[in-house]
């Protein structure tokens, strides 16, 4: 099956005192449907900003070259109606801390409808009902009873499976992940990350979590790259480059794993 995002040569040249700032220096990516990619790497390294980048999230004033197609179209040369159109219809984002996606003033259910109706036009008894559907697939109990919940009465897990809802309501085709457990303690990281790797086989996403951590990657990744200073220093299957990194950067955050002797 051939690549439903594939990005070449992305820069990102952000405003800074002196003259613009490169962060992004020719990042090559590829995504495939029912997989997920893990872009690894330090704080700083520029995996949020490809990310962002994608979605055409970036601050006021950045600049971008290269290519992001999805499905063939070059999201970059998109005007932004239409790139808003696809944002959360045909591209997905889920952030670190779900506070920063969820209005702490609207009910769960609201937000989800609210979503449904402006991207796919149901009436509202459809939208309600398509809620509820969604809430159950991303195990959360008695859906019904949740959609008039408020996310300050959910824990922080189930409000990351909440706003992961929100991000799959338009059934998607990519799915991008931005350090989605790290707020999280382990028990319940590990019940998020079962969650995505569900839904990608069932759903057939392409998937690409962002993450600093090793530890997740080796978890659900199928392919992994490895980002520093704004570009990836390698790609591979997941196996290859967790047991026989090509790139001493890798395996420096290899070396770095808690009980990995050095």
């Amino acid at each position: 099956m051939g690549n439903v995002l594939e990005i070449t040569g992305l820069t990102v040249d952000l405003p800074a005192e002196g003259g613009p700032r490169r962060i992004l220096h020719g990042v090559d990516l590829a995504l495939r449907p029912g997989r997920i990619h893990g872009l690894a790497g330090e704080s700083g390294s520029g995996k949020t900003m490809t990310g962002l980048a994608v979605l055409g999230l970036l601050p006021s004033g950045a600049r971008t070259t290269g290519r992001v197609r999805l499905d063939g179209t070059d999201l970059l040369t998109l005007p932004p109606r239409r790139l808003g159109e696809l944002r959360g219809r045909a591209i997905s984002m889920v952030f670190q801390d779900p506070s920063t996606s969820l209005h702490p003033m609207l009910s769960v259910g609201h937000q989800l409808t609210d979503h449904l109706r402006h991207h796919l036009e149901l009436d509202k008894k459809a939208a309600r009902a398509r809620a509820a559907d969604l809430l159950g697939q991303v195990r959360i109990p008695n859906p019904q009873e949740a959609l008039g919940s408020y996310p300050h009465q959910f824990s922080g897990g189930m409000r990351q499976r909440i706003a992961i809802a929100i991000a799959l309501a338009c059934e998607p085709k990519v799915l991008i992940a931005d350090e989605p457990t790290t707020a999280l303690d382990v028990t319940v990281q590990a019940g998020v990350l079962r969650l995505l790797r569900g839904l990608c086989d069932d759903l057939g996403l392409a998937v690409l979590l962002v993450t600093h951590d090793l530890g997740v990657m080796s978890a659900i990744a199928d392919e992994v790259s490895v980002m520093r200073y704004g570009r990836v220093v390698e790609t591979g299957p997941r196996g290859r480059v967790l047991t026989a990194p090509s790139h001493d950067y890798t395996r420096t955050l290899l070396d770095a794993l808690p009980g990995r002797s050095t």
